[in-house]
């Protein structure tokens, strides 16, 4: 004697297989004399139109708050990003009195400063500190503070940087404090 489970049963090919329910509603059709369809098509038709004439306002809505949204969070970004940098180039301007009294002791001989200077230095430099302290260079007022003139050689130009007395410092490209120098020419 075998049982016969429900599992047998649910695939016993000769049992009836019951039809998935249909989710489709039945249209039923009743006598409309012509005078009511046409009413009914033109309040149908005024309906549309005005349900129409709704999602577009809506959508034109939608797509303006969405673009207020994305200038909005743009702005935000850069206000962030623009605090971030004043942060650290406030932070970078009160060091450069310490790169200048290291800058000073590494001149004057003090032993052990050089190590100091240069970690301090290569710190600030990965954060986005720039030296300028070029010789030999165009004079740039925007980069550079004549202190000192000397005349130029023959043939130069334009005047140039002959030699640096105080070593300036941008922040990502910022001038934070131009550099002291005498001008050749």
């Amino acid at each position: 004697m075998s049982s016969v489970g429900a599992d047998d049963e649910a695939s016993d090919p000769e049992q009836p297989q019951q039809a998935p329910p249909t989710t489709e509603p039945e249209v039923i059709l009743t006598d409309v004399s012509e005078d009511d369809v046409s009413v009914s098509i033109e309040e149908l038709i005024g309906a549309l139109e005005t349900v129409t004439r709704e999602r577009d306002e809506n959508f034109d809505h939608w797509q303006r708050v969405s673009a207020e949204f994305a200038n909005f969070r743009k702005q935000a970004e850069k206000r962030n990003a623009d605090y971030a940098a004043q942060a650290g180039s406030r932070l970078a301007e009160a060091l450069l009195p310490v790169l200048d009294a290291c800058e000073a002791a590494a001149q004057q001989g003090v032993e052990g400063i050089d190590a100091v200077a240069s970690q301090l230095k290569g710190a600030l430099e990965r954060q986005g500190l720039q030296v300028i302290a070029d010789e030999s260079e165009p004079f740039d007022p925007n980069r550079h503070e004549a202190a000192m003139t000397e005349p130029g050689d023959e043939g130069q130009e334009e005047p140039i940087v002959g030699q640096v007395l105080r070593t300036g410092y941008a922040w990502n490209g910022r001038v934070l404090r131009a550099a002291m120098v005498k001008v050749k020419g």
